[in-house]
């Protein structure tokens, strides 16, 4: 097997990609012209315009990236372009359907017609109060109504005095009494007492008998029409008050017809409010009078009159363009609307005037903006918007009920057309996920527009990352920057995302380094904004969130935490990993040791048999029994049982960053040689010996090169990392001049081999075509060894019978 290149040691200018200041053709961003692009979006900026623009359902957006990325000013700025060429939409009203009043009609009108229409209803029907009290006081009035009261008593006095005048010429007398009428004999103009009449003549008294039975049919004849003659006053007042009404509502709702005579929904609501006030003219006339029957101001009673309210739902009045809303709490009532209701009688009434709208109906025809986080933490939010958006209506409904919790009295609104788009704001996570799990997503939000998180840097990008620090200096009220500082804020850039050859485009990270950079300048009483500041702020920011990892860093100095720096050890490695604390992450070294002996080939992970290994780590040490048993093995059953450890540590070991330290630490055991300590090693490893790219190699080599700074750089130590990580190395400065001073050293490697040439001293070897390694290789050591090993096993076995032959 062919042998694998040595080791490289990286050069100073290997370590950080510099932006060197004569690169920028400036001398303050004074100088400097604003960004006019957006600078490593283009894939999000096309998705935009196409989620924007393209008319058809179901093109809403979901803009995926994490937060600083300048996503939001973005969608705002395009949302706003967007909708300032568009036409403003209409207004919203609810309206009271006066034969199903739980059922409120949606109302849509031209916009700014909402509050004038609620204006002018309420004007008019304070006038119609007023107008109808006080023609129902008038003369006129009173006169037509005291002529139908007169002819009925006209038309009575006279049927009982034709009734009176038949009874005396009969010799009876028609009396009234408090009860009613009654019949009496009568002689000579006289009444006659029952003592009197039972004197008169026996042929006397039965004819007046008689005539009394005749005069009491038609006195009950005469009674029966009195109601007659009653219900058709009634009528006629009741004509003669449609009439007056009639007349007094065309008076005033006549203008109200003419002026929105071109609206149909309009003309038919006016009717239905003419119609009910006719039905009910009876009642509005007595809000209009006070108790003395005087005419009483509209006013109070106007605002007992929520049956003919306007309830403006949406207003345009004053808008151009379609509207842009951000709700930035999308809770179910927020987002939809919802039904208020008011305590009446100890008991929850409402009506269509207590309807109110939500961000859909306010962004109905526009564009509506959502934090998508937000959104799915509140119950039923979802859901609604889901329901709107498939049936392309907005149906106002509250939630209680929805849920049949409440039993009050509520409304059923008729649902309002919903034209719009909606743009979802969120991690890549949650939009993954949602692709996954939800069935309806992927239907209802077609575009996704993916930011980037960084951008390639070359030479044109960092003449354009100038201007975009430039532009967000201005926009800040910032004091300018020198082209020392924009350089350093570059190198910043790259930093951020661990890519020498990347630039960050987390516009929140800036602005908080330039500002910082500017309370600094600031201090010193500077106009402008240099290197030096720049530096301050990036080196304070460490500062403030560094307690832990100085705490770490002096439990290892202490030797409470076990980190040998220098010497040599068998079966000994010092791995490197990273804690990371929110914004802020730093490196840690961990001593990793390993045992071995007789067993049936398997590698114990420690960390995975107590539960504190993740999946990930114990893949990458599934993968080194895999790899000694394909170098070292492949004509013989491998024989050990091993064990890696992770010292001193007490949570959770995640990743296989660590899987080529561990590996050496096995080799060391093996073949029984002793490694640097000097040295530490991170990097993963695959089947094949070939060390792979791994994350936070800044942090890591910074965080062993800053416990050997503690304990005294001796020109000996240093970090070998995977050589395929060195597009990522930006370095702080302090490490890059201590490698330059030859106080440390940074390795690049490719295949295990060298990383244990490196840390062991001897040769890896090369293999012969029957795989025997030579003789005083590290790796025929352990070939020989393993072999021993087999051996072994095989005498135990022969021993035992061969009854153990591969456990």
């Amino acid at each position: 097997m062919p042998g694998s290149p040595v080791a490289e040691e990286l050069r100073p200018d290997d370590l950080r990609l510099a932006c060197p200041p004569g690169t920028l053709d400036f001398e303050t961003t004074e100088d400097v012209d604003d960004l006019d692009r957006v600078l490593g979006q283009d894939r999000a900026l096309e998705a935009l315009h196409l989620g924007i623009e393209i008319p058809h359902q179901g093109y809403n957006l979901y803009v995926l990236g994490s937060t600083g990325l300048g996503r939001r000013t973005m969608v705002n700025r395009l949302l706003r372009e967007a909708a300032a060429g568009r036409p403003v939409p209409s207004d919203w009203c609810y309206i009271n359907d006066f034969e199903a009043p739980h059922r409120p009609r949606a109302l849509r009108l031209p916009p700014g017609l909402g509050q004038t229409l609620r204006r002018d209803m309420q004007q008019v029907m304070e006038s119609i109060i007023t107008a109808l009290a006080t023609a129902f006081q008038s003369e006129a009035y009173r006169a037509q109504a005291q002529e139908i009261h007169d002819d009925l008593k006209e038309r009575d006095e006279h049927a009982f005095a034709a009734l009176r005048e038949k009874a005396e010429a009969r010799n009876v007398a028609l009396l009234r009494t408090p009860g009613g009428y009654t019949l009496a004999p009568m002689r000579d103009g006289e009444i006659l007492s029952a003592e009197e009449f039972s004197k008169l003549p026996e042929g006397e008294q039965k004819a007046t008998e008689e005539a009394v039975e005749e005069l009491k049919q038609d006195l009950r004849q005469l009674i029966a029409q009195i109601p007659r003659w009653q219900r058709e006053v009634r009528e006629r007042q009741k004509e003669l008050n449609l009439s007056v009404s009639s007349l007094t509502l065309d008076q005033h709702l006549g203008e109200l017809r003419r002026k929105y005579e071109e609206l149909p929904e309009v003309q038919r609501f006016i009717d239905a409010v003419r119609e009910d006030l006719l039905e009910n003219s009876e009642q509005i006339r007595s809000l209009g009078e006070d108790e003395q029957g005087g005419p009483n101001p509209a006013g109070q009673a106007a605002r007992q009159l929520n049956r003919y309210k306007v309830n403006v739902l949406v207003d345009h009045a004053h808008h151009q363009g379609a509207p842009v809303i951000y709700e930035d709490n999308p809770t179910y009532q927020n987002l939809v609307g919802r039904v208020e209701h008011t305590v009446q009688y100890g008991t929850l009434v409402t009506d269509f005037t207590l309807i109110k709208a939500g961000a859909l109906a306010r962004a109905n025809g526009g564009y509506v903006v959502l934090d998508v986080d937000r959104l799915l933490g509140h119950p039923f939010a979802w859901q609604a918007l889901k329901r709107a958006l498939r049936a392309h209506e907005l149906r106002v409904e509250s939630l209680e009920t929805m849920l049949s919790l409440a039993s009050t009295t509520t409304l059923e609104p008729e649902p309002i057309p919903l034209d719009l788009k909606v743009v979802l704001v969120g991690d890549r996570l949650l939009y993954y996920l949602l692709q996954e799990y939800d069935p309806e997503f992927g239907r209802l939000f077609k575009v996704a527009a993916d930011f980037s998180e960084d951008a390639r840097r070359d030479a044109d990008a960092t003449r354009l990352y100038a201007r975009l620090i430039a532009t967000q200096q201005r926009a800040g009220g910032l004091r300018p920057l020198t082209r020392d500082a924009v350089a350093r804020v570059i190198e910043q850039a790259a930093r951020r995302v661990s890519d020498g050859e990347r630039l960050s485009l987390h516009l929140g990270s800036l602005d908080d380094l330039l500002r910082e950079a500017d309370y600094w300048a600031g201090k010193a009483d500077s106009e402008r904004v240099d290197e030096a500041h720049v530096d301050r702020a990036v080196d304070a920011r460490i500062q403030r969130l560094s307690r832990i990892r100085e705490d770490v860093h002096e439990a290892i100095t202490r030797g409470i935490q076990l980190v040998d720096v220098d010497g040599d050890e068998v079966g000994q490695v010092n791995g490197l990993s990273v804690i990371s604390l929110g914004e802020f992450s730093f490196g840690r070294p961990s001593r990793i040791t390993a045992t071995a002996r007789l067993g049936d080939g398997e590698v114990v992970d420690v960390e995975r048999e107590v539960e504190l290994g993740g999946a990930i780590h114990s893949k990458g040490v599934l993968i080194l029994s895999s790899y000694l048993a394909w170098r070292y093995s492949t004509d013989q059953p491998l024989s050990l049982s091993a064990s890696l450890v992770f010292e001193q540590s007490y949570g959770p070991v995640e990743g296989d960053s660590a899987s080529v330290a561990e590996l050496c630490a096995l080799l060391s055991v093996l073949a029984g040689v002793p490694v640097r300590q000097s040295l530490a090693v991170t990097g993963s490893v695959n089947q094949h010996g070939v060390v792979q790219a791994i994350g936070g190699i800044n942090e890591k080599i910074e965080g062993f090169f800053d416990v050997c700074a503690r304990r005294g750089l001796t020109g000996h130590q240093g970090v070998v990392m995977p050589a395929s990580n060195r597009p990522h190395l930006m370095l702080r400065r302090d490490v890059v001049e201590a490698v330059r001073a030859g106080r440390f050293h940074v390795h690049a490697v490719s295949h295990v081999d060298q990383v244990a040439e490196l840390l062991t001293g001897l040769s890896a070897g090369e293999a012969d075509a029957e795989g025997r390694w030579r003789a005083d290789s590290l790796n025929a050591r352990v070939q020989a060894r393993l072999s021993e090993l087999a051996r072994l096993r095989q005498a135990f076995s022969a021993r035992g019978g061969g009854g153990d032959d591969g456990a």
